[in-house]
């Protein structure tokens, strides 16, 4: 089983609902990609930075959720930079990870390209 692309596009707009403290972990946005220009390894680094940025998420919202409500902004924060980081890791800007989603959510080809690339998590 692979992770919806819904769950994505929640995952990147999460991503950016956060406030930036750090601002210098984005760089300026890129030129207007075609499918065409991925190079493979990008599209490696995304579906890798993909699940780590989900599996960020998801330990973040429990988080966030089992915190105290003072402690809740601190915690959003700690996971933004915790996805960035996740992104960053895996030699992306958080420009070029996002500009590959919107290819994937919006053309079919990179979409299945990055799909096949993300391992479904292990059956427990």
């Amino acid at each position: 089983m692979t992770l919806p692309l819904a769950a994505t596009v929640l995952t990147v707009a999460w991503l950016f609902s956060v406030p930036v403290a750090n601002a210098q972990t984005q760089s300026p946005a890129p030129a207007e990609q075609t499918p065409k220009d991925i190079p493979d390894q990008k599209l490696d680094a995304a579906a890798t930075a993909l699940e780590q940025v989900a599996s960020v998420k998801e330990d973040y919202q429990r988080r966030i959720k089992a915190a105290d409500p003072s402690d809740r902004n601190r915690i959003a924060e700690e996971g933004h930079n915790a996805m960035v980081k996740a992104v960053t890791d895996r030699g992306l800007s958080v420009n070029e990870y996002t500009s590959i989603l919107d290819l994937a959510e919006n053309d079919p080809d990179v979409r299945e390209k990055l799909l096949q690339r993300i391992h479904p998590p292990p059956e427990q």
